[in-house]
């Protein structure tokens, strides 16, 4: 499946999802714990990037209140259901590609399960970047299996019951295929440090996410420089 097709695939997915990931007892904990690493306080602006049906943004507003909250997903079927949800006042959704944002200057940003879907990530991550304030902080909550072959035996056993249930719920086999060979295919925790390196974050660090899927999920946080470029 290609990456440009991800968008569409969700969309026809998106009924389905929160009943899928409710069934992983440690997803939410682990979301709240990576927008935890954003060091977020009152009064400040936060983009939420592929914010699905509103798990990352809850994440977010459990992390920090009063802060103001512009989620973006590149999935119509999704941001509709994120829409339908109970949210404070200085939360915003919006439909857009992470790509094509054009909402300012924020002070974090908070991505979930985002950049191992891009086309082309570097430039995206550049772009991030650069909607940062200067020391604005980047938290990246994602799948990274590659540097370990016991994280990848653990994440292929793991989609022996998420590719089923997946299919099962959504009709949809080939999304769900799709996420288990793009987490396979995507950086370890490594690579995607350098890849931050490279894109003009300073200060990164990652942390794998404790809880069932131990090195499988992890946090990785960086800092826009005090002085944009």
């Amino acid at each position: 499946m290609n990456k440009l097709e991800v968008p569409g695939k969700f969309d026809r997915a998106a009924r389905g999802y929160d009943f899928l990931v409710g069934l992983n007892p440690g997803y939410h904990q682990a979301l709240r714990r990576s927008a935890a690493a954003l060091g977020l306080r009152p009064g400040m602006r936060v983009l939420d990037l592929g914010c699905g049906t509103g798990a990352s943004t809850a994440a977010l507003v459990t992390a920090a209140p009063g802060v103001e909250i512009v989620a973006v997903d590149a999935s119509a079927g999704m941001i509709a259901r994120a829409r339908e949800k109970r949210w404070p006042a200085r939360v915003r959704f919006v439909h857009s590609r992470a790509e094509d944002v054009a909402e300012g200057e924020f002070d974090a940003v908070f991505a979930a399960y985002l950049v191992r879907n891009l086309p082309a990530p570097d430039e995206t991550l550049a772009g991030v970047r650069g909607m940062l304030k200067p020391g604005g902080t980047l938290v990246l909550h994602e799948y990274s299996v590659r540097d370990s072959p016991i994280s990848t035996a653990v994440w292929t056993a793991l989609c022996g019951f998420i590719v089923p249930m997946g299919w099962l719920v959504t009709g949809d086999r080939g999304l769900y295929t799709y996420l288990w060979r793009s987490v396979l295919d995507f950086d370890g925790a490594t690579d995607l440090r350098n890849r931050l390196r490279r894109n003009g974050f300073t200060a990164v660090r990652s942390a794998p996410v404790p809880g069932m899927q131990l090195g499988v999920v992890h946090t990785f946080r960086g800092q826009a420089p005090e002085e944009q470029r």
